[in-house]
């Protein structure tokens, strides 16, 4: 294996000695290729295969490691064990299913199924009455996620998020207490029960232990300044018996603890294991010094993290980085379409341009003003495949193969028979689940005769069971019996039955019916969103907030709405740590840069629903930079503005005192 390609700081990752080690990796400096030089360089002095355990977080990231990793070894990569958190754990909770209470053929509910089921619980507790104001299903689903993955008690939780339900806490405790009965009860789980169920395995059951992470001899974790409590805690109990932990990730890069993830993490990985060892990559290979040396400000200002410096490397010269004031959201929107055109004709396509955006609706004048200027473009993030309703109900006709007691796969496909409807379904669905094997003749205890529907129905599901190992018979069956009732269910039938043949091509892939659902449900196939006019051959502009971004990069990046109340948010403002992730979420925005970046700062916008504007200009975030000066090159839009609008001027500096005693009027009244 060549190593002469990778930098001092990059070597010394990949040919470290056994233990635990810690690779903070700066934006852009090359951490995939360090995990994928790490992994053959473990391969190549002799760790079988299967004995490396490389967690991410997208399945796209592994299998795109994995073969970098065999381009450079061949096929002694095949064996890895690489995967997302919730992949491997569902895996090796088949294998290990009865020490947790489950059968080996339990089922995985996504989001909605999970939001369904708990529906039904706040339903049987008599809590879903429209007399009472009580937490919808999203939010009860949200606040038992949040308690196991963040370790809070839920009367942290709702008194922190959700206060006025304070005293609605004893019923919303025994709605995520029955929701976890009814999970187990079905033979079901859902994301979070996946990660519980094995922490609780790892740190509990000494033999299955000794079986898992004996299994384990070298444990490699990508992004892990993204890892919640729960992850953090399988990598770490992954590692005990053989003592071999690398994690890489950049503290500076961790904006998600909306979704509990926890930066702490990444910050304590030293005071839990002092004698780890500690690489710092500043080598950055994406952008240009001048856009470096605005990120570096900004890591500068943080309050907490690890010493780094990024320093370009290979990427030439170019501009400081632009920052443009402009008087409100109409300004910023006609001066980016300018900026866009005007860029696009010095040779950066519209593809190799984005406009990222805190909120998403910070963009809405700017999509506006695209369609109406004809601009192609798309919004960063498409639909969910597995989210659309025909699609559900064929996935739900595949777990009933797999799982014949999962009752929302029943709510979801009895009411397609005639004269079966909601109230139906449910009793069916109680008495099919307490069945031995179910069995939809011995449901209909009354013996009312079978419409052909019903018979279909049962004959599916007895030549389905048969396909367990060939999902691609499994789909046959399912599509066969599912396709002629489309039009029933659906106006738009014809446009449905092309989205079906995806699953073809999932089943084609799938090891067994299982697994297929299995990667259905943790790793949902995404749907393309083309703006209409659009095809592959057209440049398509990228609007996107910042979190979808990341992980991304373009030759030139627009940020908006940098102000205060907008980018940094106005909850943020006055609360340390909340600021802490506002700068961590502008060091992601200012680093997708590699050529030009533009920083726009309107005086008048929304801040958000129920903010109205704010006033002033002020951004806490560009405020905070010493020397901003040398940093940046502030202007003025130098377009042209329309006939008929007139430009603001600085007037005779009484508008703050007027501003005041409207607005205090105003809000009286």
């Amino acid at each position: 294996m060549d190593l002469d390609s990778l930098n001092d700081a990059q070597r010394a990752a990949v040919t470290a000695p056994d233990g635990y080690h810690l690779v903070i990796a700066g934006a852009g400096t090359g951490k995939t290729r360090t995990l994928v030089h790490r992994v053959a360089w473990l391969l190549e002095t002799g760790t079988p295969a299967p004995g490396i355990v490389l967690l991410t977080f997208t399945r796209r990231a592994s299998r795109e490691m994995l073969d970098r990793v065999a381009s450079l070894v061949g096929s002694r990569a095949h064996g890895v064990r690489g995967g997302t958190f919730h992949s491997f754990a569902q895996a090796t909770l088949r294998r290990h299913a009865p020490k947790v209470g489950y059968p080996r053929n339990f089922t995985i509910l996504d989001r909605g199924d999970a939001e369904s089921l708990m529906n039904l619980v706040r339903g049987e507790l008599g809590l879903a009455s429209r007399d009472r104001r009580f937490p919808k299903k999203g939010t009860l689903l949200d606040l038992a996620s949040k308690q196991v993955n963040t370790g809070r008690s839920l009367e942290d939780l709702v008194n922190d998020a959700y206060p006025r339900y304070a005293e609605d806490l004893a019923d919303i405790t025994r709605c995520v207490e029955r929701f976890a009965e009814r999970k187990r009860a079905q033979g079901v789980m859902d994301f979070d029960d996946l990660l519980v169920l094995l922490a609780r395995l790892l740190r509990e059951d000494d033999e299955a232990r000794a079986q898992i992470a004996g299994a384990a001899r070298h444990v490699l974790v990508d992004e892990y300044q993204d890892v919640n409590r729960l992850q953090a805690e399988i990598a770490a109990f992954l590692s005990v018996v053989h003592g071999n932990l690398m994690v890489v990730g950049d503290e500076a890069q961790s904006i998600y603890a909306f979704r509990g993830a926890a930066v702490r993490h990444i910050l304590d990985f030293p005071s839990l294991f002092p004698e780890a060892r500690k690489t710092v990559l500043e080598d950055n290979y994406r952008s240009i010094q001048p856009v470096l040396d605005l990120a570096n400000g900004v890591l500068e200002a943080s309050t907490e993290g690890y010493d780094k410096s990024l320093r370009a490397v290979g990427t030439g010269d170019g501009p400081r980085p632009w920052l443009v004031d402009v008087a409100d959201e109409h300004d910023q929107a006609e001066g980016l379409i300018r900026a866009v055109v005007g860029l696009r004709e010095q040779g950066f396509g519209l593809d190799r341009q984005a406009v990222l955006f805190r909120s998403s609706f910070h963009a809405n004048r700017v999509e506006v003003s695209l369609a109406e200027a004809d601009i192609p473009f798309k919004k960063f993030g498409g639909t969910r495949f597995v989210e659309a309703a025909h699609i559900k109900d064929v996935v739900a006709l595949l777990r009933l193969l797999v799982n014949p007691r999962d009752v929302l796969a029943w709510l979801r496909v009895l009411p397609w028979m005639p004269g079966v409807g909601a109230k139906t379904a449910a009793t069916w669905a109680d008495r099919l689940i307490g069945m031995d094997t179910p069995r939809i003749e011995a449901a209909d205890h009354k013996g009312k005769r079978h419409h052909g529907d019903t018979v279909d129905l049962v004959h599916f599901l007895e030549a389905g069971r048969s396909h367990l190992a060939d999902p691609s018979a499994a789909v046959d069956d399912a599509l066969a019996f599912y396709v002629p009732r489309l039009q029933d269910l659906y106006e738009d039938a014809k446009r449905r039955v092309k989205d079906l043949q995806t699953l073809h091509l999932l089943a084609e892939r799938a090891v067994d019916l299982e697994s297929m659902l299995a990667e259905l449900a943790l790793d949902p196939v995404e749907e393309r969103q083309e703006q209409e006019g659009t095809d592959d051959e057209e440049e398509v502009l990228t609007l996107s907030t910042v979190h979808s971004a990341k992980g991304l990069e373009w030759d030139v990046v627009h940020v908006l709405q940098l102000g205060d109340g907008a980018f940094p948010s106005g909850f943020a403002l006055g609360d340390e740590a909340d600021m802490e992730e506002e700068r961590r979420l502008f060091y992601v925005a200012v680093t997708r840069a590699r050529r030009r970046l533009l920083l726009w700062r309107p005086r008048f916008f929304r801040a958000g629903w129920g903010h109205g504007a704010t006033v002033g200009g002020d951004c806490a975030l560009l405020d905070e930079l010493e020397h901003l000066d040398d940093l940046v090159d502030t202007a003025r839009p130098v377009w042209t503005r329309p006939e008929g609008r007139v430009a603001p001027t600085a007037g005779d500096g009484g508008e703050r005192e007027r501003l005041s005693r409207l607005l205090g009027y105003f809000q009286k009244t």
